[in-house]
């Protein structure tokens, strides 16, 4: 169990549904990065945990995996390509450790998905590019990128500012 005295359903918004994000593209930060075992225990991905930053889908996550370490040799050779897609994305082009693409904004392309084991929709990343082909600017931060409306500004500082 959990206390929970003084929370206060009333004074809170609940949260929308978790339905995928419509096909197009996203600005987005890495916020987390953890290299886990494989099912199979013969290899180990790379999950990268991603943040929408503006938009209807502000502050929602999205997730990747790159197969880094995999006895199939066209698993790897894609797991880098999608590495390299980042790294030029975010601008560090040899990364020691993976947290060196957190907290850096990049386009987004995502697709919906119908997955093989429960036929609902989910979301897969189909690539990483550079916002607009060029650095990302706090200036331009609200230029729409998602399909839909952007989200009004929040008044607490950008989370890819760093401190």
């Amino acid at each position: 169990m959990a206390d929970l005295r003084g929370f206060d359903a009333q004074t809170v918004e609940p949260n929308d549904s978790f339905d995928p994000l419509p096909n197009g593209d996203y600005l987005c930060i890495i916020t987390a990065s953890e290299m886990k075992p494989t099912k199979a225990g013969d290899g180990a991905y790379l999950e990268l945990e991603m943040q929408v930053l503006e938009g209807q889908y502000q502050g929602r996550k999205l997730w990747d995996r790159l197969n880094l370490n995999n006895p199939n040799d066209t698993t790897v050779k894609i797991a880098k390509g999608t590495l390299s897609a980042i790294c030029r994305a975010v601008d560090v082009l040899q990364p020691k450790d993976s947290c060196e693409l957190h907290d850096l904004p990049m386009l987004v392309k995502v697709a919906c998905k119908k997955r093989d084991d429960t036929d609902e929709l989910t979301n897969v990343v189909k690539s990483y590019k550079k916002r607009d082909g060029a650095g990302f600017s706090p200036a331009t931060a609200a230029a729409p990128v998602a399909p839909l409306a952007a989200a009004p500004a929040k008044a607490a500082s950008p989370p890819w500012k760093r401190t």
